[in-house]
């Protein structure tokens, strides 16, 4: 599970997160009595025929190269921009927020999210995944990711990544640029040559470390249409999402009313790709993500808040070993 991957699979989770690689999960409907703890879409084991197949359109390998015979389509553009972002920021310098990462239908490893102290003009998030013993069986990986966003409009001026998979190293550095809304991407996997893309977004484009921070400062309600370009496994994605319902969500952290929002990724160089996602966002003046799900190529995978600790405020930790309450 390439931790960047679980990233875009869960986070991109709307990401938006955005752009889920692998098999993904259909969307599981919503309670009908949003009053009583919402059950969040679970992460099946793909390997289970008691199971319902998933969509062809979230299988296959994102960032594969398009089959020389397959038909160009254009994806439909945003119908508009981002809407204008809450103040002040939900979030601040030192914040760190902590995951628990499943994958097909075990516990997989740990993901955090820390926003750095401003430099050079710049307010960086690093995101770090690393899988467990168990996990690491099927895939020993290690990664970190790093978004440098503006501390107003919390758009990304550049995005890195640094991970090792079973013992391959992989390298990523993205530049944007606001001007002329292109995207530079510079990588190089283990040994081989390095290898470089130049894309452009629509009307706003992102990368998946740092979308679910600007996500946090929507001006959340039911309908809310959102659509932007994501960055996320070496190619571009057009990430389009509603706010669904303010719902309940009971997790081992605590008691939340959230709104969850359910969007679909499409690969904007292939859009044979798309991804299903789905993300919940604590409606409080903390605008915590609590759980997203998405996929990777191996399966489902879900995301879910599992400590919090924020300057000035009582750190929040799961308490004892129990899962999420269904």
């Amino acid at each position: 599970m390439k931790p960047m991957r679980t990233l875009v699979a869960a986070c991109l989770a709307f990401s938006a997160l955005g752009a889920i690689p692998g098999q993904a999960q259909e969307a599981q409907p919503r309670p009908i009595n949003i009053l009583s703890p919402s059950r969040l879409p679970e992460v099946t084991n793909p390997s289970d025929p008691a199971k319902p197949a998933a969509n062809a359109e979230n299988t296959g390998d994102a960032s594969s190269t398009p089959a020389p015979d397959e038909p160009v389509v254009a994806v439909k553009p945003c119908e508009q921009g981002l809407p204008v972002l809450r103040s002040p920021l939900a979030f601040k310098p030192g914040e760190l927020l902590e995951f628990d990462m499943d994958a097909m239908g075990a516990k997989a490893g740990k993901l955090t999210m820390r926003v750095q102290r401003p430099a050079n003009g710049s307010l960086p998030v690093l995101v770090e995944a690393q899988t467990n013993t168990l996990f690491s069986k099927v895939r020993r990986v290690r990664g970190s990711a790093t978004s440098y966003l503006h501390p107003k409009t919390l758009r990304p001026s550049r995005y890195t990544e640094e991970a090792v998979e079973n013992e391959q190293r992989r390298k990523v550095n993205v530049d944007f640029s606001a001007q002329d809304k292109s995207v530079k991407v510079d990588y190089q996997i283990g040994d081989r040559p390095k290898g470089h893309f130049d894309y452009a977004y629509d009307k706003d484009g992102l990368d998946v470390a740092g979308a679910i921070y600007l996500i946090r400062q929507l001006p959340l309600k039911k309908d809310l249409p959102v659509c932007f370009d994501v960055y996320g496994i070496r190619r571009m994605w057009r990430m389009t999402a509603t706010v669904v319902e303010r719902e309940h969500v009971s997790l081992p952290l605590g008691e939340f009313d959230a709104w969850h929002l359910a969007g679909t990724a499409v690969r904007i160089d292939r859009p044979s790709q798309t991804r299903d996602i789905h993300v919940w966002i604590s409606d409080d003046d903390r605008r915590l993500p609590l759980a997203a799900v998405g996929a990777i190529d191996l399966g489902a995978v879900r995301l879910t808040l599992s400590g919090v600790k924020r300057p000035g405020e009582k750190p929040l930790e799961a308490q004892g070993k129990e899962d999420l309450k269904w």
